[in-house]
């Protein structure tokens, strides 16, 4: 049984920047509720936190409560490998009262910087008269992109 329950599905650009013809990846954001792990009497982890060491500490979650707090979201790209119940290399692990907090801009922002990495930010991209289109970087260097070969209309092949 997994500790996770998905909130939503979104797509970003694979390299966290947004350009014509850029490639775009799936990112998941994975709720893990209140009770899991959560120190309160009643819940099973009398004896201690099974997810301590990959997640947000655990929260007090009182036994009447219907809200729907979450421990923590955990944001991952559709695909990310799991060893039992921890992601190998998630983009973010945010504490639940923090991932409430943040508009969906900064977390958008967040999440681009995380597919981003290492990488560049693409600052300018420029479409040539030949239809190619060159990306620009911060570190100053430049991207190519060839122009897509026009659709061909079938009706030309059908005769």
């Amino acid at each position: 049984m997994s500790i996770y329950a998905t909130l939503w599905n979104l797509k970003f650009p694979r390299f966290g920047d947004w350009y014509n013809g850029c490639d775009w990846v799936e990112v998941v954001a994975q709720g893990v509720p209140a009770h899991v792990g959560t120190p309160t009497p009643g819940y099973g982890y009398e004896a201690g936190d099974p997810y301590h060491d990959f997640l947000p500490p655990a929260i007090p979650f009182p036994l009447d409560s219907d809200e729907m707090t979450m421990r923590a979201v955990v944001i991952v790209t559709h695909g990310t490998k799991k060893e039992v119940q921890q992601y190998i290399d998630p983009l973010l692990v945010l504490p639940g009262a923090e991932y409430e907090a943040l508009s969906f801009q900064q977390l958008c922002h967040r999440i681009c910087a995380a597919l981003q990495g290492d990488h560049p930010r693409l600052v300018a991209e420029r479409i040539n008269p030949d239809g190619s289109r060159q990306l620009r970087f911060s570190d100053g260097s430049t991207r190519v992109i060839p122009r897509e070969p026009e659709p061909r209309d079938q009706r030309d092949e059908q005769g």
